[in-house]
């Protein structure tokens, strides 16, 4: 019998139409909660939206699907004839979601392995995209999971945030990210936003981002994403930046939604990175 793997990842991810495309992948919604009203990301409020409300004061706060959300999805990819299913999601250390993945993976109608990143935002989706290659390139589940576990320990990121009190307020932002002066640049480490360089400008800030990012390759190529929340100028310029390097062997752009701007909000622009011969 013929196996067909079909990958499933969820909305954290920040995945781009693009990739979906590519590899077929279909996508949990996390909740996101507007003032004290529920919404399925990217389902039911547009990031436009959000950010909107956001900007006028909303209390927002994200929380993992339900079960049943995570099963209809793999019932619709059972329908659409998958006999296996490679499920990638955010990490456990920072979110409830693998654990209602692991509830609706007992219920489901084909297998299903689970891949807990230990990450969050478009460094998962650089998890999937890895995966996505493997099976594209005619590999099998196995592999295509241990290349997605692989990954999720050597991604990295480098950003900016438009709203460090949404940082700390939601406690992912290191004690000493905001000591010294200038607006910190960033990397997510461990569940924690750590401050990797300091700047005076957003014109500096993309400088030391790309000089994160090229060093942090160490002339290795990288499949990179640029995303950003309201700032498509500034992305703009800093993937333009990074396009022609060496060490970029593919770039996508992505929008920052409602899961991942409801922490850092809007004006965030930032890089993931992984490995392209992963």
């Amino acid at each position: 019998m013929t196996m067909t793997t079909a990958l499933v990842t969820d909305s954290n991810a920040q995945m781009p139409a693009e990739l979906r495309d590519r590899y077929g992948v279909r996508v949990v919604p996390l909740t996101v909660v507007v003032d004290g009203e529920p919404y399925r990301e990217g389902v039911e409020i547009t990031t436009a939206e959000f950010y909107e409300r956001l900007g006028k004061g909303a209390e927002v706060s994200t929380s993992a699907p339900a079960p049943g959300d995570v099963m209809k999805v793999y019932e619709e990819a059972a329908g659409a004839g998958a006999t296996e299913i490679l499920s990638i999601h955010i990490g456990s250390n920072t979110s409830g979601t693998v654990n209602a993945v692991k509830l609706a993976v007992g219920a489901s109608p084909v297998p299903v392995e689970v891949v807990d990143t230990g990450t969050a935002s478009f460094a998962v989706a650089c998890c999937v995209w890895a995966a996505g290659e493997v099976l594209a390139a005619g590999g099998d589940l196995t592999h295509a999971a241990d290349v997605a576990r692989r990954v999720a320990d050597q991604v990295g990121n480098v950003f900016i945030v438009g709203a460090l009190d949404l940082a700390r307020r939601g406690g992912r932002l290191a004690a000493d990210a905001t000591a010294g002066e200038g607006l910190p640049v960033l990397a997510l480490a461990e569940g924690q936003m750590q401050a990797v360089g300091r700047v005076h400008d957003v014109e500096s800030a993309v400088d030391a981002m790309t000089d994160y990012l090229i060093a942090a390759a160490d002339g290795a190529p990288q499949r990179v994403g640029v995303g950003d929340a309201l700032t498509p100028e500034l992305a703009g310029e800093y993937a333009a930046r990074l396009a022609d390097r060496p060490e970029v062997a593919e770039l996508v752009r992505y929008e920052i939604g409602p899961s991942v701007g409801a922490h850092t909000g809007a004006g965030t622009v930032g890089a993931c990175f992984f490995p392209a011969a992963s």
